[in-house]
């Protein structure tokens, strides 16, 4: 099997896009992490589920788990919100890590050690020409490793 076979069309997001908007599409789809795209659907960068989460996460509480502690239970709750209106380009590195990106036909050993190396839950299949044809999720690399026969 090749990675175009087991990818899988996901909502991405855009450096443009609310933060709270990517959290959002990120938990009703269920996903372990989201792929930020460009104007021409080019992944720029992809964000394992615990990435997207720092973007929500004001950088202080992360720094300092004793200032996290004294929030009390009913506003620790409520943390997400204090994002306001910054997009997903405003909490990126200004020096981003290449993508994880496989190309079409890469096969599963490949997309597999790629997700090793990176510690990456998921990793975006690009075209000839760059841009997203899918994503390949751990859940789905491993699902189709398990279900494949070679000699069926």
């Amino acid at each position: 099997m090749q990675a175009s076979d087991v990818a899988a069309h996901v909502p991405t997001v855009t450096v443009h896009d609310p933060v709270s908007w990517a959290l959002r599409v990120m938990a009703v789809s269920r996903l372990p992490g989201l792929v930020v795209v460009d104007e021409r659907s080019r992944p720029l960068t992809v964000l394992p589920g615990t990435q997207v989460l720092r973007l929500a996460v004001p950088t202080s509480y992360q720094d300092d788990p004793v200032l996290a502690r004294t929030i009390d239970e009913a506003h620790a709750d409520l943390f997400w919100e204090e994002i306001g209106d910054l997009a997903v380009g405003d909490c990126l590195p200004a020096k981003r890590a290449k993508p994880v990106t496989v190309a079409a036909d890469a096969t599963l050993l490949e997309v597999a050690a790629l997700m090793c190396r990176l510690h990456s839950p998921l990793v975006a299949v690009v075209a000839d020409d760059g841009t997203l044809a899918g994503v390949i999720t751990l859940e789905r690399l491993l699902t189709s490793l398990a279900v494949s026969r070679p000699d069926a």
